[in-house]
């Protein structure tokens, strides 16, 4: 009777069996035919493109006036006109504020007066002198009153120069009375209005002028950027780029005119100085900006766009399309640089095309339908950003 019911349990074991394997096969049939009912995933490509790259250091800085004057009165007087507009572009030379020349005026005509008369008197003791002279020769004059006369020439003359110094220092006021800009560049706010009556010993400025054309950037980088700096520097001029303060929009390119005498010991950076020509304004004094030096460029990198770049387990990598039977590969990549939204990568070749969204959707060896529109390497954009001007 127990071999009766081991024969009946084993019966039901291998009964059991056979069900779990039909249900396996059933199951995994079905999944095969859900996965080809499902159509290929459509995923954006991009074609894998060797250009030349710069290589940035950057640093964050703030525009500065290339100029800036405080402009003050040199002489005392009533304010008559104000002649600028608030936020004009002046030339050097405009007359900016008018102050009341009449009192000017009037010292210059004394001291055309004082001139006019010393010289009338110095023709007089000449005339005086050379008739002391004949006397003196002929023995009707003492040389007590030629040397006399000739010493009153002597004080005559003096005078004349003295009243001359007197007269161009007068006109020199009279000037002074007209302010102008002594630099080209962009006026400020007005800081006294007319009718009010200024001194020179106030010491009040009245506007200001700021040079806008051109213009520095100082920024900070980190030292350890120094030496590929002045390596850049010794091959020529290094190009440096001002960029909007969210890094996407390039602004204006200049030529990096300093580097700091020394290192700041406390953040471990150094200064650096640009010059930018800003023709067109783009860049404010003091405004704030993200700064890039262009230290070398590298040529005939292998580039893919960033939103290729994928992370795994292993590290970086990339889907990569397989044009002739439209599937797809992961392969592992090394990135060498990211400079506006272009990857420098290793483990590609130019001509092959990668994938650049729906990444998530896909596996090894899957098919996908690529975006045709994205076939030409003129989809890739921003080309022209990858190289400065």
């Amino acid at each position: 009777m127990r071999r009766a019911a081991f024969f009946l349990l084993g019966l039901v074991i291998l009964a059991s069996g056979a069900a779990f394997l039909w249900r396996s096969n059933h199951s995994s049939a079905s999944a095969s035919r859900a996965a080809g009912d499902r159509p290929a995933p459509t995923v954006h490509v991009a074609p894998v493109e060797q250009r030349d790259v710069p290589v940035y250091v950057r640093g964050i800085g703030q525009v500065q006036p290339f100029n800036i004057v405080q402009i003050k009165s040199r002489v005392d007087g009533q304010i008559d006109k104000i002649l600028f507009t608030e936020g004009q572009q002046v030339q050097a030379g405009d007359a900016l504020i008018q102050i009341d020349p009449r009192p000017y005026q009037a010292a210059v005509g004394q001291a055309e007066g004082t001139l006019a008369k010393d010289q009338a008197q110095l023709v007089s003791a000449k005339a005086d002198l050379d008739r002391q002279s004949s006397l003196l020769q002929h023995g009707f004059a003492s040389r007590q009153a030629f040397d006399q006369q000739q010493a009153v020439v002597g004080q005559l003359s003096a005078s004349i120069r003295a009243d001359q110094a007197a007269l161009d220092a007068a006109k020199l006021n009279l000037q002074f009375a007209t302010i102008r800009a002594p630099i080209t560049g962009r006026i400020g706010k007005r800081l006294v209005d007319a009718g009010n009556v200024i001194h020179t010993a106030d010491n009040n400025d009245l506007v200001e002028i700021v040079q806008v054309k051109p213009v520095n950037v100082l920024f900070t980088v980190p030292q350890d950027a120094l030496p590929d700096i002045q390596a850049g520097q010794r091959a020529g001029s290094l190009v440096v780029e001002a960029r909007s303060g969210n890094d996407q929009k390039r602004l204006a390119d200049g030529k990096l005119t300093l580097i700091g005498n020394q290192i700041d010991p406390q953040t471990g950076t150094i200064e650096l100085k640009a010059l930018f020509e800003n023709a067109d304004e783009v860049l404010w004094p003091g405004q704030f900006l993200n700064a890039r030096v262009v230290t070398s460029i590298r040529k005939d990198a292998v580039t893919v766009p960033m939103a290729a770049i994928q992370t795994g387990i292993r590290g970086k990598f990339v889907y990569v399309l397989d044009r002739a039977v439209s599937t797809v590969a992961p392969r592992d990549v090394s990135v060498l640089q990211s400079v506006h939204g272009l990857a420098v990568v290793a483990g590609l070749k130019s001509g092959e095309f990668v994938v650049t969204d729906n990444q998530d959707q896909l596996s090894p060896g899957m098919a996908v339908k690529a975006d045709p529109g994205t076939d030409d390497p003129v989809a890739l954009g921003p080309r022209a950003e990858a190289t400065p001007s």
